[in-house]
């Protein structure tokens, strides 16, 4: 469990970073063989771009550290339960596991609105565990939209 909360807290320090930047306060981490070869944060508003999104890039740099697409020996910490398109790129590069720190009510696609890792007999399996450092996952979020909210009241 010890490494699991390490790793993740590394995500929540790329969700750190996208907060600073005014982007939607999601980090991710991609690990393999217990070190990290791929870190990003959600940039979507800086680059203008909806694929932007923090699993996506971390998948990128993974994939071209490696030299390869297929990610199958690597694990996914991620601080935000991963939407449809970031969870259809994680079968697609064939990640061994995700890790998500807390779920997401709205968009979702493990577990909350919908689950493409689970519920599709897809030819790859990516692994889910939830709730690691939850309650720190969810606090930068509601910060940020609580923050959002009192600027769009001015």
């Amino acid at each position: 469990m010890e490494s699991k909360k390490k790793f993740m807290k590394e995500a929540l320090k790329e969700a750190k970073k996208a907060f600073e930047e005014d982007e939607v306060p999601v980090g991710a981490v991609i690990v393999k063989e217990g070190k990290i070869i791929a870190r990003a944060h959600n940039q979507k508003e800086a680059k203008k771009d909806t694929t932007h999104h923090a699993e996506i890039r971390a998948i990128q740099k993974a994939s071209k550290k490696l030299g390869a697409w297929r990610l199958q020996d690597c694990e996914m910490y991620v601080t935000l339960e991963p939407c449809s398109m970031c969870a259809g790129a994680m079968i697609q590069a064939r990640l061994k596991k995700v890790y998500i720190g807390t779920m997401d009510s709205k968009t979702g696609a493990c577990g909350s609105v919908l689950n493409l890792l689970e519920d599709y007999p897809f030819n790859h399996h990516v692994e889910v565990e939830k709730g690691i450092l939850q309650e720190e996952c969810e606090k930068i979020l509601q910060d940020f939209f609580q923050i959002l909210r009192k600027k769009k009241r001015k």
